[in-house]
């Protein structure tokens, strides 16, 4: 206690070297508890279900010719037919059980309200595989696999249950109505549970047995080419993951050589033997099944590299302050010494006293995190605000408080052992104005001011590239307007509409948005552009020989009148779609440049045929050639794509429209719920917000990304600036005797500025080289989150040099100016 409380009095007594401290820490210690609240959320939580060690999620990588559909859950390699499922589940003999899931979206309507809602079709295995038990009522169960169709029910979230029925246990044996389908809700899932995909938090879950029956689609329960269904398992005890892949394995090569083999057709002898090939390959399952996983790992161990690196810069500095204060303190350590106190006494006071200012940064680093966290938030799009949690979390709280306690030894260790060497008695009779001239704390100092120097260029030339990078995103001609213009999606279809009354509905919303004020024209798509979605389908192309292992695949979207107009993109040839394109019509289509590209259709594409979904009868007309725009993606390349219109289609589920104003599009956001609630009370709208927001959140990482490193960067280098004129400052003071006898002897004012900025010059060249051979490690590191741009862009590595140079060199002038005006006699009796 009385450590502690001198500790408390002596950091009192130095409030300046105190505060700067406790801001450095605070900073560096806040952003790292920032990102690490992330890094935890997103690539450490294991799922809240019994034993999660023991899950493992199946894959199965190769050729799957046919249908395939997967999402944020996992990549296309991860998906099963639901056939093969079935059969895995009654051969294999490596598991206790296995289980499969689906997401969708639906439109919920319950006591005349509608919404939209996210949903998770099941198997009837998948929560007595996780072990869980349902916090109200029953879960779903085997028995709601079979017979197939007939089980219309629905097991509630807890979040959801607690949110939109405030809790209320007589939910269970209440009906609502999801896709236009009477469900009845069973039970109610444990608390904390938000399903096994992260990114995709379902408000209920549904048996897989249903998924068809809800969709109004065809069955393909049974068709072995079309793959859609995530699997996963828990293993049996004292099983390892490589004897049950084994076991499983041998069952797999047999359906495949036996029963889908022989079902391929058109297959190439190459292709087949592949196919045959095939393994299930099998993954930890302790943290669910998600794509986030992947995509989220190198952006986020980059933003802790940066923000590690700002912490490291910090407790340098910090321990140059430290050694500072304890040069002032030298005789005081010395006196200690001599009426009897031990160096163990004297290194615990110091110690306590690193831990006490650790500690406040610690508490201080609270604060700057949840500020981070916020600007962080920021950046993210509504999904991803839904997935993580930007508060103060209790991880996050004691991540902060290790590295605070870790810190206060690390800066404080070398400081303490200095103060308190054997030769302190020594230090009593020379005068403790010399005892900072150490050699050994001297080259400490410098040591560490260089290392700042390094860190900080290899900060600056990482924002750099960043920035520069996201200037490249910014400049990207998507081939596309998207100003002035409003977007939202409906889904008639999920609310009980049949297909007739979704295609009058989606006339009278097109007729009535144009007869806004201001609109200057309305369109739609099946697919909206740019928020990632793609459909792909195969193709046949007149003059395209489509054989064995040729790749005929292209994506394409389903769009109406105006489309081109509305988006600002351009038609290079023939023309749009009109109202005269309808069912029952000849069939038409547009296609990009790209897609002349891959099927060679050269000048004379107009009045050329094709067809889709690999249908060889070619009954579709290409009218229009359109030029290359942006489609899924800002940053990736232009996919082949073509164009159908969606009045041709004998059923639309669901339209993206997109309204051009010369008003502002936000009001006409707020006009579009209200003429959606007069029009379609049941139908809900979705996704409601203007083209550039949907931009914005296209390249949300980049902007993320770009924006948190240029700050830390500006950090670092402000601290490594503080640090440098610190050093810098106390050589001069340690030096004024030499000054002084220099100046005696005839040096000027120049070649004393000179001495100085000699000092900072060459901190600053071994810093700086140093620093970039670190950046082209992170260059590398980072390519596949720059766009159009090499990880050692020489322009950005000379600015970074230039910017660090002008920062040494000013923080070096002030101490070289003071240097040179020092008066040789004033010096000469300077102690």
């Amino acid at each position: 206690m009385n450590h502690f409380t001198l500790a408390l009095r002596m950091l009192r007594k130095t409030p300046f070297v105190t505060a700067v401290a406790v801001a450095s820490l605070a900073l560096g210690i806040g952003a790292n508890a920032a990102i690490y609240s992330i890094f935890d959320q997103l690539l450490l939580q294991q799922l809240p279900v019994s034993a999660p060690q023991e899950l493992v999620n199946f894959s199965a990588p190769g050729p799957k010719p046919g249908s395939t559909s997967c999402n944020q859950a996992g990549s296309c390699d991860d998906v099963f037919s639901y056939a093969m499922y079935r059969d895995l589940e009654r051969l294999q003999t490596g598991f206790s059980g296995i289980a499969g899931h689906v997401q969708f979206g639906g439109n919920l309507a319950v006591d005349g309200e509608a919404m939209t809602v996210d949903g998770m079709y099941v198997t009837g295995s998948y929560f007595g595989v996780l072990g869980l038990a349902p916090a109200l009522g029953r879960v779903i169960q085997p028995a709601d696999d079979e017979p197939v169709g007939t089980h219309f029910v629905a097991v509630l979230s807890h979040d959801f249950w607690q949110n939109r029925f405030g809790g209320d246990r007589s939910v269970v044996g209440k009906s609502v109505m999801v896709n236009g389908r009477s469900l009845s809700v069973v039970g109610v899932a444990p608390a904390g549970f938000r399903g096994t995909t992260l990114g995709a938090e379902p408000d209920l879950f549904v048996p897989m047995s249903v998924r068809w029956p809800m969709s109004t689609l065809t069955n393909p329960y049974d068709d072995r080419r079309s793959y859609w269904m995530y699997v996963f398992g828990r293993l049996k005890p004292g099983l390892s993951m490589e004897q049950a892949g084994t076991q499983l394995n041998s069952v797999y090569r047999n359906l495949l050589a036996e029963v889908e083999a022989p079902l391929q057709q058109g297959m190439s002898d190459a292709t087949m033997k592949l196919f045959r090939a095939k393994q299930v390959e099998l993954s930890n399952g302790a943290r669910g099944q998600t794509s986030i996983h992947r995509e989220a790992r190198t952006p986020i161990l980059l933003l802790f590299s940066i923000t590690g690196t700002v912490l490291l810069i910090a407790c340098a500095n910090i321990a140059n302050l430290l050694l500072a204060r304890g040069a002032g303190r030298a005789t005081e350590m010395g006196v200690r010494l001599a009426l009897g106190a031990t160096r163990a006494q004297l290194l615990r006071q110091l110690l306590t006293e690193s831990l006490v200012l650790a500690v406040l940064g610690g508490l201080a680093s609270l604060l700057v995190a949840v500020w981070t966290l916020k600007a962080i938030a920021g950046f993210m799009p509504p999904e991803a605000l839904r997935t993580i949690n930007f508060s103060l979390q209790p991880s996050m709280v004691l991540f902060s408080g290790l590295v605070a306690l870790g810190t206060g030894l690390v800066f404080g260790l070398f400081p303490a052992l200095h103060s308190t060497r054997d030769d302190l008695i020594t230090v009593i009779r020379a005068g403790a104005g010399q005892i900072a001239g150490g050699a050994v704390a001297s080259r400490f100092r410098t040591v560490l001011v260089t290392a700042q120097i390094a860190l900080s260029m290899a900060l600056l030339i990482s924002a750099g590239l960043f920035l520069k990078s996201l200037v490249n995103v910014s400049r990207t001609d998507l081939g596309l307007s998207t100003e002035q213009i409003a977007t939202f999606r409906i889904s008639p279809m999920r609310s009980g509409y049949d297909s007739t009354r979704a295609t009058v509905l989606y006339e009278q919303v097109e007729q009535e948005l144009a007869a806004m004020p201001g609109v200057t024209g309305v369109s739609n798509a099946v697919v909206a552009i740019l928020n990632g979605n793609n459909w792909g389908t195969d193709v046949r192309v007149q003059g395209y020989d489509c054989g064995p292992d040729v790749d005929c695949n292209s994506r394409y979207n389903v769009v109406g009148t105006k489309f081109l107009d509305v988006l600002g993109m351009q038609l290079l040839g023939g023309r749009e779609f009109t109202d005269s394109d309808r069912l029952g019509g000849a069939r038409v289509a547009m296609v990009n440049e790209a897609f002349v590209r891959k099927f060679n259709l050269g000048k004379d594409v107009i009045g050329k045929f094709m067809s889709r979904n690999g249908n060889d009868t070619l009954n579709i007309q290409i009218v229009g050639l359109v030029k290359d725009a942006a489609y899924s993606e800002v940053k990736d390349e232009i996919p082949p794509l073509f164009f159908t219109p969606w009045r041709q289609e004998a059923r639309t589920s669901a339209l993206t429209f997109y309204v051009r104003t010369t008003q502002r599009p936000e009001d006409v956001l707020q006009s579009v719920q209200t003429l959606l609630r007069r029009m379609a009370p049941t139908v809900p709208v979705e996704d409601l917000k203007t083209l550039p927001q949907q931009v914005k959140e296209n390249v949300f990482l980049d902007r993320m990304i770009s924006t948190m490193a240029s700050a830390f960067a500006v950090l670092a280098t402000l601290l490594a600036a503080v640090g440098l004129y610190g050093v810098l400052a106390y050589s001069v003071t340690q030096r004024t005797r030499e000054i002084g006898v220099r100046m005696a002897l005839g040096a000027d004012a120049a070649r004393v500025r000179g001495l100085v900025m000699r000092q900072m010059a060459l901190m600053t060249l071994i810093g700086s080289i140093i620093g970039i051979v670190a950046a082209f490690g992170l260059g590398r590191a980072a390519q596949s989150q720059l766009y159009q741009l090499e990880g050692h862009d020489p322009v950005v590595f000379s600015a970074a040099v230039l910017v660090l140079a002008l920062v040494a060199f000013g923080a070096a002038w002030l101490p070289a100016r003071r240097a040179s005006q020092v008066h040789p006699m004033q010096a000469l009796r300077y102690d």
